[in-house]
């Protein structure tokens, strides 16, 4: 059981003082809407910058008071003291007094071999099995460029082995390497595998297969029915396949695989990007140098977290912000609005990110949870968004908070004027404008027109999507939703609700061997048959 002898890591975030405070604030929270409460001075004084990014948060409902309380709830919740026992690889994958995975969430050590050697012994450990794996991956891949037996490689795996690591390969296309592409398979529905791999050449194509297990059902049976249009094909899998897997785990296997990388029990699928799960695909499809470019990046920002000062502590900053509308204003989504078609996929991985660590109902100690935790996150490229669903988030009857993700620059430096103005600079004329328009809303006659405003958000802001900006808005994301976890005191690294599923669906499967051990699944299955 993990030692809590210092500090007291399960204080009851309702009994906090600063908590008491928050929900007598959030009775009245600011207006935005109000005359002369959105000035220039407000929006030039809520912000705050790490790492290349501006946030700015003059457009939320926040005043310097909660800001102050939201910040004393987070150090009477002693989210330093948590954060750096994750860092130095103490346990914090449990549940007092009760059977859980008791490990520790080590995902920051993948990227930790910047700086100073990390505190802490497994912290240590972690970084030298990081290193190790970093440097198989890049003897590997300098192999591949001198062979040039490849020249697309299909991504097999399902939860963060797929969302991460393909929401990164499509955030850095304008930086892929001549005549590299990466497919990826994740649904075991054989539409999916059979789509992703019409038209390609066999003979050409590497297959990496993710399972940290090597028993994850959906990527054993994509692997085989993969498997088995190469031997159609008259080319032999193991020449062509590789595998990042745990190590001693039944896909540890030289004779089925022309590699194997390895990922541990430390790291979570949804935290697996920057290990082996997204790192053969992105340094395939980028190189290596870009790969430790984009790691780089993650690092720098993973160096923000123990800052005490909140103006440089952007995924504190974010975490703060997020319980503040969750938990005290009771909004029960954040709408994410990249304003970079590059990013056109992170609202779905940061939706499992989130929903997956903070979608909990009890805490730590096992007691139930009375207050709202983990906002449903959603969401679309801008301005596409503003064309589609924004008519609700400025009309509807439920207030949706937003967070704004933009860049100065574009990414593929092919930017055109029109009118007068750039398309760049359209693209942020609209952001800023959802901003001030959702804040402020606007007063008509005519019922039809009005926009009742108060709608909050923020906007993270960056000069460029770089490969190393991409790193540190990983990593952002990563640690703040570590850190709301930290604020509710509820296990983030753990996804039991997700194995419920699992265990009945191997049930219904039963019913289609015609083993019968499960009724309610065979009822399913005699419908299934009555399909007109």
């Amino acid at each position: 059981m993990p030692k809590t002898a210092e500090v007291d890591l399960h204080q009851s975030f309702l009994k906090c003082e600063a908590a008491h405070r928050l929900h007598a604030l959030a009775r009245y929270p600011y207006d935005l809407t109000s005359e002369g409460n959105l000035t220039p001075q407000r929006v030039e004084e809520l912000r705050a910058s790490s790492c290349g990014y501006l946030m700015l948060y003059g457009t939320e409902r926040v005043t310097h008071e909660v800001m102050r309380d939201l910040f004393a709830l987070a150090k009477e919740m002693h989210v330093f003291e948590k954060m750096r026992r994750m860092k130095e690889g103490e346990v914090v994958n449990y549940i007092q007094g009760f059977k859980s995975e008791e490990r520790p969430a080590l995902h920051m050590a993948a990227r930790a071999f910047f700086g100073k050697p990390p505190k802490g012994k497994m912290a240590a450990e972690a970084v030298h099995l990081a290193k190790r794996e970093l440097e198989k991956l890049k003897s590997f891949i300098e192999q591949i460029d001198r062979e040039k037996r490849f020249d697309t490689l299909v991504s097999i795996g399902i939860g963060g082995s797929d969302l991460g690591p393909k929401a990164h390969y499509i955030a850095l296309q304008p930086f892929a390497k001549e005549g590299r592409s990466v497919r990826f398979i994740s649904n075991v529905d054989p539409d999916d595998a059979f789509e992703t791999l019409r038209g390609l050449d066999l003979k050409r194509t590497l297959v990496v297969v993710i399972s940290k297990s090597g028993t994850t059902l959906e990527t054993r049976a994509n692997e085989e029915f993969v498997r088995s249009l190469f031997t159609a094909e008259g080319v032999r899998p193991e020449g062509h396949f590789i595998a990042v897997t745990g190590e001693s785990s039944p896909m540890d296997d030289p004779k089925r695989y022309l590699k194997v990388f390895y990922i541990w029990d430390w790291i979570g699928g949804r935290y697996s990007t920057t290990s082996m799960a997204g790192g053969v695909s992105l340094s395939f499809a980028f190189g290596f140098d870009l790969y430790l470019e984009f790691l780089r990046g993650a690092w720098e920002m993973d160096e923000t977290v123990l800052q005490e000062e909140l103006q440089h502590n952007l995924p504190l900053l974010g975490a703060l912000l997020s319980v503040w509308n969750r938990s005290f204003l009771s909004y029960p989504t954040l709408a994410l609005i990249p304003y970079s078609q590059a990013l056109a996929r992170y609202p779905a991985h940061i939706q499992q990110l989130e929903m997956e660590s903070n979608g909990k109902h009890i805490d730590q100690m096992g007691r139930p949870i009375s207050f709202p935790t983990a906002p449903i996150i959603w969401g679309e490229p801008g301005t596409n968004a503003q064309h589609s669903f924004f008519q609700m988030i400025h009309q509807g009857t439920d207030l949706i908070p937003l967070e704004f993700i933009g860049f100065k620059e574009s990414q593929a430096k092919a930017d055109h004027s029109f009118e007068g103005t750039t398309l760049q600079q359209k693209l942020l004329a609209n952001l800023f404008a959802q901003a001030i328009a959702l804040a402020k809303g606007e007063k008509e006659e005519n019922p039809n027109r009005e926009c009742a405003g108060n709608r909050p958000s923020h906007i993270l802001l960056g000069n460029e999507l770089t490969p190393r900006a991409l790193g540190s808005l990983l990593s952002y994301f990563e640690n703040k939703i570590a850190f709301e976890g930290f604020i509710w005191g509820i296990n983030s690294f753990d996804q039991e609700g997700v194995q419920l599923g699992k265990h009945l669906a191997s049930k219904v499967l039963d019913g289609f061997k015609g083993s019968r051990t499960f009724p309610l699944g065979d009822a399913y299955i005699k419908l299934l048959n009555k399909v007109p």
